[in-house]
């Protein structure tokens, strides 16, 4: 009862009279039914059996007129109904795609991209269908049924008893069969999620599929997921198939008694013949709802089971969101800050006791072992982590004091995992910031050592690149994110490890650019190679989450610890050959 309580409270006020419109007219033309019934009586007794054909016109007339009307209302109760069901799936549809926008990265971490987008599609879809289908359905059946019921008892009260005595047995039936096909949606939703993710997955990294050669066993796990998914489908009709003969067979019986008791009371004289065709021409009309009832729980079993996973993002909280004192900046300076940040993530600690400060317009870089926690240091400094200990500042305020949108416009960050957006070059360029001109855009990404690569591509910056920039080298890809970094201009530039699929000649340009931006910028810079981070105003060694060297260069070559062994590693040298560079 919840989901239906909050499809009709999703519905945007502005549609909700077109819903009402609708619902007000199902109620209507169900009740108009029972007009021609009545007057077929009117024609069996007063015309048929009187053989007076003086009324005949005029009942037919009437009957007629109140047929046109009641389809044409039906007409603009469809219309009603289906404007409201997609207009508010509309409503809807942007509205959790708004909400996924804000939520943090712990819910992408526990929900698959191919079961959010059987959210988003078939689950709104069924959501759809329950307001311009399975609404009208019910109120069609439930009122047909009343007014029928009640019609029948002030026409012979005795053969309408008689007939009633049959409906438990429908009852039961559909009773029973809500009960052993309810589970069985749930499965076949999931299944369907299952089966989305596969094919998700396998569309995203065809290249990886291809290059391990791996086409065969993509092939066969999304066979196995299309075969459960058809499986579990093919059971849900088996079990409908097993109790549809039952429920049709109570329901033309109660067709074959009405007529024959319907005889009966005729011969006694209970009833007129026209009152009898009463009963024999609205009887489907006891027998319909019962009849039509395992289609409904059908439908509003699978309603609640999407409905159910809608919920899920539509009551979705981000625990990373503004604070309600969330201050204002105008524009971000650049001074960071950790002061004894510690991290942890399901009871495993990634950094602890974490500080050092960053000027702007100076330069810092962190080098480390894979799983020292380098990487998680930017996302606790653009809040997609909060510190579990200590504080992460800028510009003297704790992070979780900002705005987000201030916070994260304020940081430009370039990343080894790069994603491009199935756009031009210019419109992945200035994704960040889309005011810029386009020789702006040629700037930066001359800066970014992208230029040249780019305007010998087919159609230069409005060559379409494809979905996560197929179609590109790592190498360009990471150029072309260096330079939507540089085209937001800001106060924090952040590179991690983006110069590790170009070559040397290529990362000593963009070093070189990066020393000559047009706008000063503090840079945090997360590398292996000793060329990335060398000419750092002070560079940071993470170990286990925790700093174990810090200095220049320089200093770090007379420390001879980690970073000593990586130079010597790097340049070919044993450790006695070493020395300052």
């Amino acid at each position: 009862m919840f989901q239906l309580k909050w499809i009709f409270d999703t519905v945007d006020k502005k549609y909700k009279p077109w819903l009402y419109v609708g619902l007000f007219l199902s109620f209507a033309t169900s009740m108009m039914m029972l007009i021609n019934p009545k007057f077929s009586a009117r024609l069996v007794d007063e015309v048929i059996v009187a053989q007076n054909p003086e009324p005949l016109l005029g009942i037919l007339a009437v009957m007629f007129c109140a047929e046109q009307l009641r389809q044409s209302l039906r007409y603009f109760m469809a219309m009603s109904l289906e404007y409201a069901s997609q207009s508010s799936l509309s409503h809807l549809r942007t509205y959790l795609y708004d909400k996924i926008q804000y939520l943090d990265s712990d819910f992408f971490r526990h929900n698959r991209t191919g079961d959010i987008m059987t959210r988003m599609s078939p689950d709104l879809d069924m959501c759809r269908h329950f307001i311009a289908y399975l609404t009208y359905t019910t109120i069609d059946s439930v009122t047909l049924f009343v007014a029928t019921l009640t019609m029948f008892f002030f026409t012979n009260w005795k053969l309408t008893l008689c007939l009633l005595a049959l409906l438990p047995a429908l009852l039961l039936v559909t009773s029973f069969y809500s009960k052993r096909v309810g589970p069985k949606f749930i499965q076949a939703r999931d299944k369907q999620a299952y089966m989305n993710t596969a094919a998700q997955e396998n569309i995203s990294g065809n290249r990886v599929v291809k290059a391990f050669a791996r086409e065969e066993y993509e092939k066969d796990r999304f066979e196995v997921c299309n075969i459960e998914y058809r499986d579990i489908n093919l059971d849900i009709n088996r079990t409908w198939l097993r109790f549809y003969p039952i429920i049709e067979g109570v329901a033309s019986f109660l067709g074959i008694t009405t007529i024959s008791l319907g005889a009966v009371f005729v011969i006694l004289g209970e009833i007129s013949a026209g009152e009898m065709t009463i009963f024999t021409g609205m009887s489907w009309a006891l027998a319909n709802p019962m009849r039509n009832l395992g289609t409904m729980i059908n439908d509003l079993q699978r309603f609640g089971t999407s409905a159910n996973k809608i919920m899920e993002i539509y009551y979705a909280n981000s625990n990373i969101k503004d604070a309600e004192d969330a201050e204002d900046h105008e524009k971000m300076i650049g001074n960071i800050e950790f002061r004894n940040v510690g991290f942890s993530y399901d009871g495993h600690e990634i950094v602890k006791d974490l500080s050092f400060k960053l000027e702007p317009g100076k330069t810092l870089a962190i080098m480390g072992p894979t799983g020292s926690g380098k990487t998680t240091v930017i996302n606790l400094l653009g809040r997609f982590l909060d510190a579990k200990e200590g504080a992460v500042y800028v510009d003297g305020c704790d992070v979780r004091k900002w705005k987000l949108t201030q916070l994260r416009r304020g940081i430009g960050c370039a990343t080894q995992d790069v994603f491009l957006f199935s756009d031009t070059v210019e419109g992945n360029i200035a994704f960040g910031n889309t005011a810029l001109s386009e020789e702006e855009v040629y700037d930066f990404a001359r800066r970014a050592g992208a230029d040249d690569f780019i305007r010998k591509l087919p159609e230069g910056y409005d060559t379409i690149i494809g979905e996560r920039g197929v179609g590109l080298s790592g190498g360009q890809k990471q150029r072309i994110a260096l330079a939507r970094a540089l085209a937001v201009q800001p106060s924090v530039l952040v590179l991690d490890d983006t110069t590790s699929a170009l070559d040397m000649e290529t990362e000593f340009y963009i070093q070189q650019q990066l020393r000559e931006l047009p706008f000063a910028c503090a840079k945090i810079i997360i590398g292996q190679r000793i060329s990335s981070v060398r000419d750092a105003d002070e560079i940071l060694i993470l170990e286990q989450g925790r700093i174990t060297e810090r200095g220049t260069h320089e200093e770090l070559l007379r420390n001879r610890g980690y970073y000593y062994e990586t130079y010597c590693l790097q340049q070919g040298i044993s450790d006695t050959e070493g020395g300052e560079a």
